[in-house]
């Protein structure tokens, strides 16, 4: 018998309160008994969200609120700057163009984030451009943009959006909506969110209303504002993904006992334990300088197969991370510690990459990493 871990940035471990939840039988989405769970879904991720702003809920993965906040925002040939600099940076570019925008590229190194001068300098050069698209925490590369700073910029143009994906940031780390000044937030289910793949979610500030009403871009199914004017009486336009909402009223309850403080700081915790225990092995991270608290990429060691080493992680000691991708692919490793994760899920992983390394002939002192993981998890997380 061998246990397995899940500890990939997404899909993440679902605790079992959400699974038994999930498992009762299904109720039907049209009559009262839905209404009541439906609203503490609302409430609840306004409280994740930190908005007084209505959050939408979609049966989706996070790529259809992604979608969602360039169609309902944009109109056709309208200039929008994303930041590319990583595999969801890309998919900013992809959509844009997808739906006739024109897309205007700041590229960034993997393994970095955006220079806010960067985005500055680009919207004082083309007045035209209409919106800037970034990763609150760019997945494929463990980097955390920063997000503060950019708001900060297009709070001072009425005529730019700030469009952020917080697919592995909200609910990782501190990302207040409506303080920061962010524009359109969406996330997804599978995430910090400690749920199956399958929902996505999207807020608006009011200075996104006004861009919403002149939008020409075709949607139907990824119409926000129907779907906002449904779900103020806890409905949905079209048909929810059931079962999902009602974990998703698990978690988030869950989510509000431990509090956003706990949950950053626990989160925070995880993540330097795994940095100090990575450093103590003699590995250097992937993206130093700006690290995202929802996973941490590290270099393969020179002379380890990258994917040899995930495959050993999987097939021997049953936990799955993540690899890179692209430019990255055999490169790296992505081990999560967002969502559903604590003081011995950091131990387990550092503990089997240790002996994966070992087992493929890399040198390893055994412990090393354990033991500085556990210098900063101290009682526990």
């Amino acid at each position: 018998m061998k246990k397995t871990y899940l500890l990939a940035p997404g899909p993440t471990p679902v605790p079992a309160d959400a699974l038994l939840a999930m498992a009762r039988p299904a109720i039907h989405h049209r009559e009262p008994e839905f209404q009541p769970i439906f609203q503490a879904c609302r409430d609840g991720l306004q409280y994740l969200f930190q908005t007084e702003r209505d959050v939408v809920i979609l049966a989706s993965s996070g790529t259809g609120a992604m979608e969602a906040a360039v169609t309902n925002f944009l109109r056709r040939g309208d200039r929008a700057l994303y930041v590319n600099g990583g595999k969801f940076g890309e998919r900013w570019g992809k959509i844009l163009g997808a739906y006739g925008c024109q897309p205007v590229e700041i590229p960034v190194a993997w393994g970095r984030a955006v220079d806010p001068d960067a985005v500055r300098a680009a919207l004082d050069a083309d007045p035209s451009i209409r919106a800037v698209y970034v990763q609150a925490s760019e997945t494929s590369t463990a980097v955390r943009h920063p997000v503060e700073a950019l708001a900060e910029i297009t709070r001072q143009r009425p005529d730019v959006l700030l469009v952020v994906d917080g697919i592995t940031a909200v609910g990782v780390f501190d990302l207040p909506m409506d303080v920061v000044g962010i524009d359109v937030l969406v996330t997804g289910s599978q995430k910090a969110l400690m749920l199956p793949p399958g929902l996505a979610f999207a807020a608006w500030s009011e200075k996104a209303d006004r861009f919403m009403e002149t939008a020409d871009l075709p949607r139907f199914y990824f119409d926000l504002a129907t779907e906002r004017k449904k779900q103020r009486d806890n409905q949905t336009a079209w048909t929810p993904a059931v079962s999902l909402v009602v974990g998703l009223a698990a978690v988030l309850d869950r989510i509000q006992r431990e509090t956003l403080e706990g949950v950053f700081a626990r989160t925070a915790r995880l993540a330097r334990a795994t940095r100090a225990a990575l450093g103590a092995l003699g590995l250097r991270l992937f993206a130093p300088d700006a690290p995202s608290d929802a996973s941490t990429a590290v270099w393969v060691p020179d002379g380890v197969d990258g994917v040899a080493l995930k495959k050993a992680l999987r097939d021997r000691f049953g936990i799955t991370v993540a690899g890179g991708q692209d430019q990255a692919k055999g490169k790296i490793i992505r081990i999560a510690h967002l969502g559903y994760a604590d003081t011995f899920d950091v131990i387990t992983a550092i503990s089997a990459l240790e002996m994966a390394l070992a087992g493929l002939g890399h040198p390893v002192a055994p412990g090393a990493g354990v033991a500085a993981a556990q210098q900063v998890l101290g009682g526990g997380a």
